[in-house]
Parts: structure tokens; sequence; C-alpha cells
């Protein structure tokens, strides 16, 4: 790679004499430490990187609506060979990392400001996907992931913020999260959700996300609702 140096739009040309090229060579050794150190800092953080996304139907567990041309797929990340993507450890934090695949085979976009998730139990429980705020407590404070909560009376007083995530933490949250942004015309959209099963023994099986509020452009579609059976006992290929 050829760096040019350049001063007021004009390319800068070596002077003639030894002393004013060693001196010339001095000042820029600093500029080229600091670039070459940025272009190594870029390199080296590759961040977080998933698998790239195929069309929500290759995943077990998915559900099309043929009459309105789209499909949403859940895929969770379960085991320690998926789960290797991230770098921070969600299972032993408490939370189960869900992919949402949305795939619009339609004309028109899907609208995704109103989506609503919601993981349901096999005992009926209603989860949220949790927030960005929800998983920096529980970072900062990983003790919470191991022990059930207990029942305090309030005590009237200042409330001790959680210490702060890494800088790598907030980035990989950020960069994994789902997106409610609109899906384009015959395209895949993806990301991460996160639930908190800290409680929940066995979190998976009977388990199923409901999904509704998506609009194609300004009609809602039908809701989707995914079994998770679909995801632990895929059907056998034909």
């Amino acid at each position: 790679m050829n760096i040019v140096f350049a001063h007021g739009g004009q390319l800068c040309k070596w002077p003639g004499s030894a002393d004013n090229q060693s001196i010339v060579k001095t000042r820029a050794i600093p500029a080229c430490l600091v670039l070459f150190g940025f272009l190594a800092a870029l390199a080296g953080d590759k961040g977080f990187n998933p698998p790239p996304a195929t069309h929500a139907n290759t995943y077990p567990a998915h559900e099309t609506h043929e009459d309105e041309s789209v499909t949403i797929a859940i895929d969770p990340y379960d085991s320690p060979e998926k789960a290797a993507i991230f770098k921070l450890k969600y299972g032993e934090l408490g939370f189960l990392p869900i992919r949402l695949i949305v795939s619009n085979d339609s004309s028109k976009a899907l609208m995704l400001q109103d989506l609503k998730v919601e993981y349901i139990t096999a005992h009926r429980d209603k989860l949220q996907p949790a927030t960005k705020e929800d998983m920096y407590r529980r970072i900062a404070r990983p003790e919470k992931a191991t022990s059930k909560p207990k029942i305090n009376i309030p005590v009237p007083g200042p409330h001790k913020p959680p210490a702060p995530i890494s800088r790598e933490a907030a980035q990989e949250i950020d960069s994994a999260m789902f997106l409610p942004v609109p899906v384009t015309p015959h395209s895949t959209n993806s990301g991460f959700l996160f639930f908190d099963v800290i409680d929940i023994s066995h979190p998976e099986p009977g388990a199923h996300l409901y999904i509704s509020g998506i609009k194609a452009g300004s009609q809602e579609i039908f809701y989707f609702d995914i079994p998770l059976e679909k995801y632990l006992n895929p059907a056998p290929a034909k």
C-alpha cells in the first residue's frame, strides 16, 4: 500500500538536502505509527460475526403464510457449538439466545415498528425479550444468574447503579440484537432475541414463540405461532 502525504492540496516533494529529508522523515514517523496502529486495530477488531442467515424456510422451526408470502423462523443457540459465535456466555448468565429470521417474498415492505414477540413456556408463562438494560445489569452482576431472586422489604434510599460493562460486551449485544427495521421485498432480515430463562429448568420443551404486529404496508398480517418442538424434533429429510 502506498501512502502519499499532501499539504494544502499539493503533494509534498522531498527537499533536496539530506538534513531536510531527515527532518521530514522524523516528523512523518509519528504520523505513520498512528496510521498503522489505527489500521491494525481495525484488522484485529472483527467484532460480532454470526453465520449468514438463509431463507427462513430452510430452518426446522418456521411458519409460512402463503397468502401473504412471508416466512418466519426461530433458531435457538442453545448448544456450546452454536453459542461459540458469541464471546459472552449467555447460557451461564441465564439467557437463551434465539435467532429470529424474517423472509419477505412479497412485493410490499414489511413494517416491524409494532413487532411483538412472546416466549410462551409449557406452563403458559409469557416472557418478553430482554432489553439491553436487562442484559447490562445481568452482565454487571453475574451472581444474579446463579441464585433465585430474594423478596426483600423495600428500604427507602438511593440505589447503587450496576457496574458498567466492557465496551466489547456492549458492542456484541448491540450488533446481535434483532432490529425492527423494514424488511424490503424479496429479502431476509435476522437478529437475536435474548430471553431470561434463569428460573425455568427446561425452557424449550413445550414452548413456542408468538409473533404479531407485523404490517405489510399499512395492513397488519396474521400472527405467527412457532413451536420449539419443530426445532427440538425436526421432521426427517425427504
